[in-house]
């Protein structure tokens, strides 16, 4: 009988294990072993069952237990251990309080959705898992970071494969009173409620809950409350549901609603205001507008609040093609950014924002990452080769400048290593290591021998073979109506079989079908009689495309021959759980995006953090980190006709290198059964590229390179009551009304009739200024190779500097032309080219294309 209600009864906990409590109200619980293994002594199948969720196994957990470990000393000694170590966890001084003054008081970290833990499902894929590792590791290392993010009632979605392979969707509605959750309350116990105004004088009400991960709070907006209309209700239903006004009433929350409550957060705890607001991803562009509405309040004008707001505001494009960007219909846009939801502020000031480059500002679409851009001083994107595909998708919002000049910088993304190293990995190194920390761990050290590193292995891997059997055998339930599964389904797989893994969300370009391509190579892989290789796979497809699901369904019929279903295998409902098993369970994690569009893909690291080798396509991470101690490059057929061509040449480089390479090399075994070669590969990858790959690598150098010098711009332009602040906005209006008359009237040159490495060239420039000062602008000759009269490559740059001058006419309109000279020195032969260009120049500019005007010889 179906319940018209569900709620959660939290258990009573006997008053000696108040502990278990208090260490299962904070996620840290989620990556420290430790506190794990607490819990997981009161009932290991149960843990197990609960999905190793303290809050749920508490409440599952028989009294009697309970009450027989109250009554035990020892036990209530190591959970009152555990839980000192908790307090000491977030009192103690780390690694950020040793920075000094000039680092940030706070940072807001704005993200649509956040992986923190499989109970706590409110992730699609590598954006929110990236977002709670960035979390994770902000807590380990001490940064004053707070969380904002958005409640959805049934997360993302719970996936089931139909008899036939199609995907299909469930969403499994949460109770929050069930999760590790607060509601955010003031002193006299009133929830906090952020309030937006909406058209037709209706009012969005959201309340905020808060959840402790380690020393980080996280704040997430829930609009499922009796304030609400019905309708306005679900705005928090699902995570990327519904068309595009429910997308945006989502983003207008997250944004705008999530700047709020920062402030409320912020003034209830009596704690610094964030000095950086950090978007990751688009989707939170808004909270820059509400920000300046604040400024506004405070009597700035509005191109003073931009100034204000763009100072200290991160923006991550983790999006790699203009189609994974949130575009929504302007007049949609226009109907809600009223003056009610934003006093001060004027709509077509707000509108300019997301008017796309070079499009009628009348119709363009609104685009929440062109905005977060424009509301932004430092942008990144997320592993170098994203950086570059950054720079030029991006390039038309400072046109005129070369791609490597466009201020959008990289930051390589990591992942967290104590929440994705298996518990096993971890065991081995604090018995023979001498250490909990994996990721740092001496993995070459005689005190680990290759046998006992292979039986860990070997071991995890297992462990992977056996929960997916068990998840198989529940799918079989599910869709034949709890009919006992079939003898074979408890054979799948073998734990002594190369396995090879690939988990991540199902669009096309991730090519999940490209081991399909030829049929019959991939089943004689399969079924080597010598040297065997299994698949395991998972992944979802968004709920709106037909073709990601139509991939699934081609995959999974594959499998279903009877010849291969012990030999690959898709495992529904791919999660946060099923990660924690899959990447250890693998000895080679596949990657074969369509190169470049893979932003970075952590899934191989978090492989490698495993001791798996990745074979992959040179995309996204593994562009910089490939190695052949690390695994194997799938070469890209760039140069092919079409795509069709292009995927059957690399799923030949594929099966090539499986068969020949990756396969042969596993199964190169010592009088022992051990392959010596593969674990010293797996043992340096370890070694020497894991610790690369961790988020405390990341996140130090988000604090290093972008936090700390955005606090810094963020005091210069509010220091004496917004001085910067105005004086930049001033001189923005200034340079743009003079900008369309400035040019560089002639250039000559002289010095090298016959040029020599060695000569200098002596330039004269004339530049009309159009009343600017020579304060105003920097006057520049770019220099370099120039193989063709189209391009200069290895870009160098000079200043010139104005000739003293009596009686120069700085008038505006007065067409008077004023003198730059300098030299360059031939240091290089070859081919040589330059040209004389005009930039803004002001100190409190970041970089010479920030304004996206400039001005070259013609």
């Amino acid at each position: 009988m179906k319940p018209i209600r569900k709620f959660t009864v939290r258990a009573v906990v006997p008053g000696s294990l108040a502990a278990l409590e208090e260490l299962a109200g904070n996620l840290r619980w989620s990556w420290h072993e430790p506190t794990k293994r607490l819990f997981e002594h009161i009932d290991p199948e149960l843990w197990r069952s609960t999905r190793r969720d303290p809050g749920a196994f508490l409440g599952e957990v028989d009294p009697a237990r309970l009450d027989e470990l109250a009554a035990d000393a020892g036990y209530v000694e190591w959970a009152e251990g555990e839980r000192a170590s908790l307090r000491d966890y977030l009192s103690q001084p780390r690694w950020f309080q040793s920075l000094g003054t000039d680092a940030p008081r706070a940072v807001a970290y704005f993200s649509p959705e956040f992986g923190i833990t499989a109970a706590l499902p409110q992730y699609s894929g590598g954006l929110g898992i990236l977002a709670g590792d960035h979390l994770k590791a902000a807590s380990d290392l001490g940064v004053p970071l707070i969380g904002v993010g958005l409640f959805y009632k049934a997360g993302y979605f719970a996936q089931s494969i139909s008899p036939d392979g199609w995907q299909q969707e469930r969403y499994p509605v949460l109770d929050p009173d069930g999760l590790p959750l607060s509601v955010l309350r003031r002193p006299d116990g009133s929830p906090v409620q952020v309030t937006l105004a909406l058209p037709d004088e209706a009012s969005l009400h959201a309340r905020v809950w808060r959840a402790a991960v380690g020393r980080i709070t996280l704040l997430m907006l829930d609009t499922d409350i009796p304030a609400n209309t019905d309708e306005l209700r679900s705005v928090t239903d699902r995570l990327y549901g519904g068309g595009g006004e429910h997308r945006l009433l989502q983003e207008l929350l997250l944004g705008i609603g999530g700047a709020r409550a920062v402030r409320a957060f912020t003034e209830l705890r009596g704690g610094p205001a964030p000095d950086v607001f950090h978007m990751n991803e688009g989707h939170a562009g808004f909270l820059g507008l509400e920000r300046i509405a604040t400024h506004i309040a405070d009597g700035c004008t509005f191109a003073e609040a931009l100034q204000l707001v763009r100072a200290g505001t991160v923006f991550t494009t983790h999006t790699p093609v203009p189609a994974g960007i949130d575009r929504f219909d302007r007049a949609l846009v226009a109907r809600y950014l009223t003056s009610s939801l934003l006093p001060g502020v004027d709509p077509a000031d707000a509108l300019a924002l997301g008017v796309e480059p070079g499009a009628d500002p009348s119709t363009s679409a609104f685009n929440m990452a062109v905005m977060g851009l424009r509301l932004a001083q430092r942008a990144n994107g997320v592993s170098k080769l994203h950086g570059q595909v950054s720079r030029r998708m991006f390039g038309d919002l400072w046109p005129g400048f070369d791609a490597d000049e466009v201020p959008i910088t990289s930051i390589t993304n990591g992942v967290h290593a104590p929440t994705w190293t298996d518990p096993a990995l971890l065991g081995l190194a604090e018995a023979r290591l001498g250490t909990g920390d994996t990721e740092h761990a001496d993995w070459t050290s005689p005190a680990v021998s290759d046998a006992e590193f292979w039986a860990v292995k070997r071991a995890m891997r297992l462990q992977l073979v056996e929960d997916a059997r068990r998840r198989l055998a529940a799918s079989w339930a599910e869709q034949h109506d709890g009919a006992s599964a079939p003898k074979w389904l408890t054979q799948v797989l073998d734990p002594d079989t190369l396995t090879v893994g690939f988990a991540r969300r199902v669009p096309t370009y991730k090519r999940l079908t490209l081991m399909l391509s030829d049929p019959e190579r991939l089943k004689s892989i399969l079924t080597n009689p010598e040297r065997p290789v299994q698949f395991v796979i998972a992944g979802k497809s968004h709920p709106a495309d037909d073709e990601g699901k139509r991939l699934i369904q081609q995959l999974v019929q594959f499998a279903q021959q009877p010849e291969l279903r012990d030999r690959i295998v898709f495992l529904p409902d791919y999660d946060m759980g099923m990660a924690e098993l899959l990447y250890p369970g693998c000895d080679v994690w596949l990657n074969n995006p369509l190169r470049p569009l893979e932003a970075c893909g952590t899934s191989g690291m978090k492989a490698a953090m495993n001791g798996a080798l990745n074979l992959s396509i040179l995309d996204g991470w593994w562009a910089e980190f490939a190695g052949d101690d690390y695994g194997w490059v799938i070469p890209s057929a760039d140069a092919a006709g079409d795509a069709g061509e292009r995927d059957a040449l690399e799923a030949a480089a594929l099966y090539e290198l499986l068969e020949h390479r990756v396969a042969t090399r596993y199964y190169e075994r010592d009088a022992d059964g051990v392959p010596v070669e593969w674990v010293r590969r797996v043992r340096q990858t370890l070694a020497t590229l894991v610790p690369q790959l961790g988020a405390d690598r990341m996140v130090r150098q988000y604090v290093d390179e972008l936090y700390r010098p955005a606090a810094e711009q963020a005091a210069r332009v509010e220091a004496d009551a917004d001085r910067g602040a105005r004086e930049l906005a001033a001189f923005d209006a200034r340079v743009r009304a003079s900008w369309p008359r400035v040019q560089v009237v002639h250039v000559e040159s002289g010095g090298v009739e016959s040029p020599h490495v060695g000569d200098e060239l002596r330039l004269r420039a004339y530049v009309e200024l159009d009343g600017l000062s020579p304060d105003d602008v920097a006057v520049e000759v770019v220099y370099g190779r120039s193989r063709t009269d189209e391009t200069i490559e290895g870009v160098r740059r000079t200043p010139l500097a104005p000739e003293p001058g009596d009686g120069w006419d700085a008038t505006p309109g007065s067409g008077a032309q004023r003198l730059y000279t300098g030299t360059v020195v031939l240091d290089r032969a070859g081919a040589f080219g330059y040209t004389v260009r005009v930039v803004p120049r002001h100190p409190l500019l970041v970089s010479a294309a920030e304004l996206g005007l400039v001005t070259v010889a013609g």
